[in-house]
């Protein structure tokens, strides 16, 4: 008996050894400041605590569906150029509602076997295929097709705004999905110095686009009186910079390709540099990826001013040219972007397109910002109450239970540094809910006790021995407190995994709470028991 309730007091000791480590780690000093800054390296303070911006953002998911329709399209016309099939048009009817949906009109009979074939080889698995009268043809992305490429598009866009974050040091930034939006991106901010220069970053698209360009007009009603009134199918009007001397802030509008040569995920590196005709104005370099430098290789041949096509390059960074020079030679696996911006500009973008463009733009929705001081106030109210509460409740464990409170309120100490500790190892972030969740650890651990402690208390009424009584009450209370717990901890995962920031906080230090709670109200209470009975003379009675 004795052998075995060292053994158990060892574990005891031992766990709470390793839970204090998880709060404390290795404190610079053993001062009570040193312990209360090693607490709060260990245990990150939320958005409510610390201060900080709350952001909801929609992702346009429908501009990358338009955008992968478009590429289709371009297929559609080289495969059926090559196939030789007569067609008058091919277009997104209505590319802003139904950006999934391309019509193909003036299809021949004798061609239609051809382009069944063009689907069946190129498109089967992505699109459906609809004759309809006249020789018009309907392809239609796949419902699976298109939510799969919405949800990639969400995924992408909180994968690439987290690197942006990361790369301005925000720390302990929150970015998931905003509970059940399918569309929206839930993103705090603790502690950030520039709120406004942080939201400008995550809602940029940077997206960077290198495209044919044919020619540059003073407005827009040039560059349509330019094409005989109407712009070719392949081609779009694109505003931006003037690439004339001294003319460098003039709005000019110039006519691109459609479809870019190099895009924002073919990009493999950028970092901001000098320009090399001008030292005191900053540039940022940017290199391609492999494949993209083999067809920027042989669209720069082409196209350069000696080639067989001549053309110049644009070069596109959130649908508006920063310049459009001319192709001196061929190019392959880098470039730069010079302009008229700071230092600060150039490292911002050079960061943008490290992390990758987003796939697509993104519309702000929400914006709350919480002042250091009132999260201050948030902490200093949140911690008096869980202290008062706590103490209420050890106080009346005392006066109920007597001599067995102590248990129960030793109990409950152990408890809460085992949900810090767990918070302590695994980073998690304590929220104003977070402290909530743990003040209701609290009244649960509580509640176990008490069904612990009137089931001995119904044993004693039965004139059991003591021993036998304790056996019996915490045998008999064992399956309530599982099932109690064993909900609330379902629930509880639910909230983690569905509910947003602070409701996610609450949930995850209540499921923690509990499982700490399984432990010390059946384990620690039942040792500390074991050990008074273990000092009792036979007959003498339990204080409870």
């Amino acid at each position: 008996m004795q052998k075995n309730l060292l053994f158990k007091t060892v574990i005891i000791i031992a766990v709470l050894l390793i839970f204090l480590g998880g709060i404390f780690g290795i404190p610079s000093s053993w001062t009570w400041a040193g312990l209360k800054q090693a607490a709060l390296d260990r245990v990150h303070l939320g958005l409510d605590l610390k201060g900080g911006t709350h952001l909801i953002l929609t992702v346009k998911v429908n501009e990358a569906i338009s955008s992968q329709s478009d590429h289709t399209i371009e297929l559609l016309k080289e495969e059926m150029g090559k196939a030789r099939v007569g067609y008058t048009d091919v277009s997104k009817p209505d590319s802003e509602n139904h950006p999934e949906r391309i019509v193909i009109q003036g299809v021949s009979n004798d061609d239609s076997g051809k382009l069944r074939g063009i689907w069946q080889d190129r498109l089967q698995q992505e699109y459906d295929l609809v004759g309809g009268a006249g020789g018009t043809w309907t392809l239609t992305m796949k419902p699976t097709q298109v939510q799969d490429l919405k949800t990639r598009t969400v995924d992408k866009s909180i994968e690439a705004i987290r690197r942006r974050v990361d790369a301005l040091g925000v720390t302990e930034p929150v970015i998931q999905r905003n509970g059940m939006g399918n569309d929206q991106i839930l993103v705090q901010l603790p502690g950030v110095d520039d709120p406004g220069r942080v939201k400008e970053i995550i809602q940029s698209t940077a997206r960077l686009e290198l495209r044919e360009s044919r020619g540059v007009y003073s407005s827009e009603q040039e560059a349509y009186a330019a094409n005989k009134g109407t712009i070719p199918a392949n081609m779009v009007l694109l505003h931006g910079r003037s690439d004339r001397s001294g003319d460098r802030n003039s709005d000019v509008v110039y006519l691109v390709s459609r479809i870019p040569v190099v895009s924002g995920t073919d990009i493999r590196d950028a970092r901001e540099g000098q320009n090399p005709k001008n030292p005191n104005k900053p540039i940022v370099n940017f290199y391609l990826t492999a494949s993209a430098a083999k067809k920027f290789g042989e669209f720069t041949d082409r196209h350069r001013k000696d080639g067989p096509d001549p053309a110049n390059l644009a070069i596109v960074l959130d649908n508006k040219v920063f310049s459009a020079p001319s192709i001196e030679s061929q190019i392959f696996d880098s470039g730069y972007i010079e302009g008229d911006f700071s230092a600060e500009y150039a490292r911002d973008l050079a960061r943008l397109l490290q992390s990758g463009a987003l796939p697509a733009s993104l519309k702000y929705e929400t914006e709350r910002t919480v002042g250091p001081s009132l999260g201050a106030d948030s902490i200093r109210s949140g911690v008096r109450a869980a202290i008062w509460g706590m103490v209420a409740v050890m106080v009346f464990m005392l006066i109920y239970y007597r001599a067995a409170g102590i248990n129960a309120d030793v109990a409950l100490i152990f408890n809460l540094i085992i949900l810090l500790g767990f918070m302590g190892y695994f980073g998690a972030t304590l929220t104003l809910p977070g402290i909530a969740g743990v003040i209701l650890t609290v009244g649960m651990g509580v509640d176990s006790n008490v069904l612990i402690f009137e089931r001995i208390r119904e044993e004693l009424r039965n004139n059991k021995a003591p021993a036998a009584a304790v056996d019996q009450g915490f045998s008999r209370a064992w399956v309530t407190i599982v099932d109690t717990h064993v909900t609330t901890i379902v629930s509880a995962v639910i909230l983690i995994f569905v509910g947003s920031g602070p409701v996610s906080g609450f949930g995850l230090t209540l499921a923690f709470g509990l499982l700490a709670n399984l432990f010390t109200a059946v384990f620690v209470s039942r040792v500390i028991f074991d050990a008074i009975l273990s000092r009792k003379q036979r007959g003498e009675a339990l204080s409870i």
